[in-house]
């Protein structure tokens, strides 16, 4: 299982090398010869997973499940290179994409076929784009059997998309959204296809869709960057670097995604003419958890580190995600991780640093989580010691 994990993350370093690093930068062509290189290194490392179960390395279960996640990236990749240049002032919404794509192999998998009809003797690595295509029509084929099925049509979708046949991704979002009305992700995505389709443009019905998703899912990363890109589009720049502002703290912190959405943000605030964020220090110091509690936690459990005023509004001024598994871990918490304009910890001469691991995963707090909390602190507190030690009820 150890060796399983290990593979699981390789697989999901490299993926996300090879989509978002392209996809953060300014491309020019050359997307078909890349598109083939990537499909071939996904064949290579298919063939490495096949010898590993061959030599006794893996277990059966063990190997489904990681050539699962393989062709998951593949497809990813896969769109990556698909997909045009990005505009200038559009670079957040690329730096999503990598991520916007869910786990497509794996659910197509599961509606098309069956877990126990993997050959664990077949050519690992005959893998071709025709037997993407194959999989899709499989799913189309049955859907238009089964058409009120939601999440069938929401995965067409994804998988339209990814083969660049964006008026099909159209369609087939259009059904899943009828039956589906509330899936943030799903509108979001489906505003996405609705402006490749038109154009690559945003204005209109695809933005109507990414403010319903909003309003839905306030956080939501991909429905976030439509956002900031329609009005950096538009020339309100100062509401295009709040949206993506409100981007930082649901990425880790010393990403490329965190990167480029800062200079997006930075790019977006000069433009407004508002001045640069102040260079405040912030709150430094270290969070842990409580030996009794550690046997509680998952390697995978989210963390949320936040600061708060200890004398005003409970919303979070700052906010960084972690993992469990990197705790302890030193912790620096400032300006540039701010949650909206206007409510950063500069602004607030006492804050609250507060750590939560969420079982779920969520923002919003639910029984059973773990938590710890600082005593009020000055905001540019040094050595503050976080230590979480209750659990929520």
């Amino acid at each position: 299982m150890i060796l399983f994990w290990s593979i699981g993350a390789a697989l999901a370093a490299a993926a996300l090398l090879l989509v978002l690093r392209p996809l953060l930068a300014r491309r020019g062509g050359g997307g078909v010869s890349r598109r083939a290189a990537n499909i071939a290194i996904y064949r290579d490392q298919l063939r490495e997973l096949a010898a590993d179960l061959a030599a006794g390395k893996l277990a059966q279960s063990d190997y489904a499940r990681a050539r699962t996640e393989l062709e998951a990236r593949m497809l990813e990749d896969v769109d990556a290179a698909a997909q045009p240049a990005p505009r200038r002032g559009g670079r957040g919404l690329a730096a999503l994409v990598g991520v916007a794509v869910p786990v497509l192999a794996l659910v197509l998998y599961l509606l098309v076929g069956s877990p126990r009809a993997v050959d664990l003797r077949a050519d690992a690595h005959a893998v071709s784009e025709p037997q993407i295509e194959a999989m899709v029509e499989r799913l189309a084929a049955r859907l238009r059997e089964n058409p009120e099925d939601a999440e069938g049509w929401k995965m067409l979708g994804r998988s339209y998309a990814v083969l660049g046949r964006f008026p099909d991704a159209v369609d087939a979002y259009s059904k899943a959204a009828t039956r589906s009305p509330r899936d943030a992700q799903l509108l979001a995505d489906f505003a996405d296809a609705l402006a490749m389709a038109r154009g690559q443009s945003l204005q209109g019905e695809p933005e109507q869709l990414v403010q319903r998703a909003l309003q839905i899912d306030p956080n939501n990363l991909k429905a976030l960057a439509l956002a900031g890109t329609v009005a950096f589009e538009r020339k309100e720049f100062k509401l295009a670097a709040d949206y993506w502002q409100r981007m930082l703290p649901l990425v880790p912190p010393d990403s490329e995604d965190a990167r480029g959405i800062r200079e997006n943000v930075a790019e977006a605030r000069t433009r407004s003419g508002a001045a640069p964020l102040a260079k405040h220090p912030g709150v430094r110091g270290t969070v842990r958890i409580s030996p009794g509690l550690r046997d509680k936690t998952g390697a995978d459990d989210v963390v949320f580190l936040y600061a708060r005023a200890a004398d005003g509004p409970a919303m979070p001024l700052a906010v960084l995600r972690l993992r469990a598994r990197e705790l302890p871990v030193e912790f620096a918490l400032d300006d540039s991780m701010a949650m909206a304009a206007g409510m950063a910890i500069s602004g607030h001469p006492r804050v609250v640093v507060t750590a939560r691991i969420s079982r779920s995963g969520g923002a919003v707090p639910q029984p059973g989580d773990l938590q710890g909390a600082s005593k009020p602190v000055k905001n540019d507190a040094k050595g503050v010691e976080v230590v979480i030690d209750a659990v929520v009820r």
